[in-house]
């Protein structure tokens, strides 16, 4: 028998319905449904609208009650994270924040190489607690669903392990997690051959088993002058195509370049974008290609944003994610870093909201969450206030006071 709940009354719900998915949005463009309630059935989201006259028509439902005012918006959508790794990279941090280059830190034996190392020694139990553990505290502030990259192994049995291990974590995480290949993070220090060597290694030797274990749908590739370069990862995202993989990129962080080889292998996206200039801006915004913004990077390197606001206003999708990972972005706070790229970028409360709800969403292929409406799952982040506008306003520091994931409440500060 099926379970149905009532949840309610909210002072507000912002479904986030009736929006396009590109293009800049106007705030006068967000649906707000007041004193709203939310029939949940098993997973689902069966309706939504007055809270008195739903309990009226399902009397009969079990309820959960809100005292006070509560502003109901999606479960948020995390697009790309890092979260699986080993050890720490503090080191790195205080270095750069102390005036030392890039490659004065990897002289030092840090950067993406020593996540590597670090990443190597640790078991597949130790690497499936600590997702575990970093994807929880993500849910506590708000976020439902996190993807996740492996690319701190770089050989065969070392990606695998990582995967499996995102793949255990998945299994018992609140939220749900969405693996991603990311073996061509960068060319293995301790690879005997080419760069075009290495990924014809990982294309003929890992993509098999990602098929066979069903470890991941999606393929990921670094294109930047200290990774690959656009001809290096033709024969790779030829391959991946060929064997139905999806597609994204780490584009244009540095350099320009990966944006475009995003856009012809028709990548669900392309993310970072902050030396995207107006001709690639002016690309992927008559693209299919979701851009995907990572203020956490440019907070943690110190470096110019994404031109979110450019994007938008030349009719680009913008999903906002935090990049978590041990080196650039450690914050891993989605809504501080979100609403601080609103402050920078000057994007409306609804271009921020819509890029960490249903284009994020969008950026990893979901159509059934993102939106508050029956038939999608039921993923809610709810916060104490009268007015969404404070969830925003107060960049991060007003946390969810509960979280629903598929139905579920799990959590609630108040326990």
């Amino acid at each position: 028998m099926k379970k149905r709940t009532l949840i309610g009354p909210f002072k507000q719900i912002l479904p986030m319905t009736g929006i396009n998915l590109k293009g800049a949005i106007s705030d006068h463009e967000l649906e707000i449904i007041e004193d709203g309630g939310i029939l949940i059935e098993d997973h689902l989201i069966m309706a939504i609208g007055n809270y008195k006259a739903l309990a009226a028509e399902y009397p009969e439902v079990s309820t959960t009650v809100l005292n006070g005012n509560h502003v109901c918006v999606p479960g948020f959508v995390d697009a790309h994270t890092h979260i699986c790794f080993g050890g720490s990279r503090a080191k790195d941090y205080a270095m750069r924040n102390a005036g030392k280059s890039y490659l004065e830190i990897a002289h030092a034996g840090g950067g993406i190489w020593d996540t590597v190392t670090q990443t190597r020694k640790a078991s597949i139990e130790e690497l499936t607690k600590k997702t575990i553990k970093r994807a929880n505290r993500h849910l506590k502030n708000g976020t439902t669903t996190i993807e996740v990259k492996s690319g701190y192994g770089l050989t065969v049995a070392e990606e695998l392990k990582m995967l499996r291990a995102i793949k255990g974590a998945n299994e018992q995480a609140l939220p749900e997690l969405i693996s991603t290949c990311l073996a061509a993070h960068m060319l293995p220090k301790d690879f005997d051959g080419s760069e075009t060597e290495y990924l014809k290694m990982i294309s003929e030797e890992l993509f098999p088993i990602l098929k066979e274990e069903n470890l991941t749908h999606r393929i990921d590739a670094f294109i930047e002058q200290s990774a690959f370069s656009e001809d290096d990862i033709q024969a790779y995202f030829s391959k991946a195509s060929e064997m139905n993989f999806d597609i994204t990129v780490h584009a244009d962080q540095f350099s320009a370049g990966g944006s475009k080889v995003a856009i012809e292998f028709n990548a669900v996206s392309a993310d970072h974008l902050e030396a995207s200039g107006d001709t690639e801006i002016g690309l992927l915004a008559q693209s299919d290609t979701i851009s995907v913004a990572l203020p956490g990077a440019s907070i943690g390197l110190g470096c110019d944003f994404t031109p979110a606001r450019k994007l938008l206003d030349a009719g680009a999708a913008l999903a906002i994610a935090s990049d978590h990972n041990p080196g650039s972005a450690p914050m891993g706070d989605l809504l501080t870093q979100a609403s601080i790229l609103g402050t920078f970028q000057k994007l409306t409360n609804a271009e921020v909201l819509a890029g960490i709800t249903f284009r994020a969403a969008a950026a990893l292929k979901l159509e059934d969450r993102g939106k508050l409406e029956a038939g999608l799952l039921a993923d809610l982040a709810v916060f104490h206030s009268d007015n969404y506008q404070d969830i925003l306003y107060n960049q991060g520091n007003l946390k969810p006071c509960m979280v629903w994931k598929n139905g579920a409440l799990v959590f609630d500060r108040h326990k």
